[in-house]
């Protein structure tokens, strides 16, 4: 189906009911567990969707005219396009105010048996924040990482928070949840990776990594925002390393922290070619 005008009556159908409650249900963790469905709203997430339109199922916008670019792309991939009322597009956002465009979407984990040769992983040890599971998502994207696993107790990758916070990051990298710790640090040790656990007692980054301890493959271990890294899975890490600070903050919070262990790496490996 091409549409050459979307201002015309009915060029672009409205949303029907069953539709409308479906997606209305994807606010709840059960619905999006049991149908593999989550919404991304929001022009640049939506544009990063589309970019992978097997993922995408439906799109949803108040005003086909202002989206037109986008509703072009979903049309020209074959995906279904609907509209809706401003207020019903406001009651299927998670935003104060909405910019008026949804795409209902699969969630596709990653499979672990794709992934060789990792040069930089990170793996958030259950991390409860939507905002900054989807912020360090978005960090690992734009440091080049090859994987994010967030274990087993994480907050679920498609809470509405947590996409939008990744502003279209989750459909760039693969990205494994549920996963026990133990097991993510085997797999990044099968894959010679040196596995560091960030916390305030080790050795200072900056002086880490000009010892060229960041050259290597490296799978960073980030703790819970509340209470961090516990001693029994610090322990688990092949080496400890802080963020030094000199100012008078207490702490980092998690998205700070793996953005500043994130760059640090992979600019380390950048720069020695590895």
């Amino acid at each position: 189906m091409v549409l050459d005008r979307f201002d015309e009556p009915d060029a672009v159908p409205p949303l029907g009911k069953g539709a409308l409650r479906s997606a209305r249900r994807l606010a709840q963790r059960k619905a999006r567990a049991e149908t593999g469905q989550f919404l991304v709203e929001g022009v640049q997430a939506v544009r990063e969707a589309l970019d992978r339109p097997g993922d995408v199922i439906r799109l949803i916008v108040d005003d086909p005219v202002s989206h037109a670019e986008l509703v072009a792309h979903a049309l020209s991939a074959q995906i279904e396009v609907t509209r809706a009322p401003r207020e019903v597009m406001g009651a299927l956002s998670d935003t104060v105010t909405s910019q008026g465009i949804i795409a209902v979407c699969r969630w596709r984990p990653a499979e672990l048996s794709k992934i060789t040769a990792p040069r930089l992983v990170v793996i958030c040890a259950q991390v409860r924040d939507p905002g900054n599971a989807g912020t360090v998502v978005r960090c690992a994207d734009a440091f080049g990482a090859d994987l994010v696993v967030l274990t087993q107790g994480s907050v679920d990758i498609t809470n509405p928070k947590t996409v939008r916070a990744s502003v279209g990051s989750i459909f760039h990298l693969p990205i494994v949840t549920g996963m026990p710790l133990v097991d993510a640090i085997a797999w990044a040790h099968r894959h010679a990776m040196r596995v560091l656990a960030a916390d305030a007692s080790g050795s200072a980054l900056d002086e880490f990594g000009a010892g060229g301890g960041l050259d290597a493959p490296v799978a960073w271990l980030m703790g819970n925002e509340a209470w961090g890294l516990p001693s029994e899975e610090i322990a688990l890490a092949d080496q400890v390393v802080a963020v030094p600070m000199w100012g008078r903050a207490e702490s980092l919070n998690l998205s700070t922290a793996a953005a500043i262990c994130l760059y640090a790496t992979a600019s380390a490996q950048h720069r020695t070619g590895r």
